[in-house]
């Protein structure tokens, strides 16, 4: 399986992402598309000189619990997981942005490994090279 290895997925965890964010990345050409689908990826309104960025209400709600519940549990065992909710909290952001922020740098790497039809492997993970090359 594709998603078996990632980081603290258990076998509900598993199955609802496959089951929600399954049929996001067959219907979508980008991880962003499947990122804005799952409701982790923020919504801008811009008009005129005005331009804000808030939260996505409009998404797919069971494939965000399942993204997001996901992604907090990573953050306890993957060093890029907990370093990106980390930084994201030292800018401010609280526990739930947080944890969408990572949930959207997670939706990218289960994009790349649904397309490409490799499993995730962290040693693959230019995110866990970098940061295992700076400490």
């Amino acid at each position: 399986m594709l998603f078996e290895s990632l980081p603290r997925v258990a076998n509900v965890s598993l199955a609802a992402l496959i089951a929600e964010i399954g049929p996001c990345s067959s219907d979508a050409t980008t991880g962003e598309q499947v990122a804005a689908l799952c409701g982790a990826a923020p919504v801008t309104r811009a008009s005129g000189k005005s331009r804000s960025v808030g939260f996505r209400y409009t998404a797919n709600k069971p494939a965000r619990a399942a993204i997001t519940g996901f992604a907090d549990n990573s953050r306890h065992s993957s060093a890029w997981a907990g370093d990106c909710y980390r930084r994201a909290r030292s800018r401010g952001a609280r526990h739930p942005h947080a944890v969408r922020i990572l949930a959207r740098g997670w939706v990218r790497v289960i994009w790349a490994c649904w397309t490409t039809d490799t499993p995730y492997a962290p040693c693959r993970h230019r995110g866990e090279q970098l940061l295992v090359t700076a400490t």
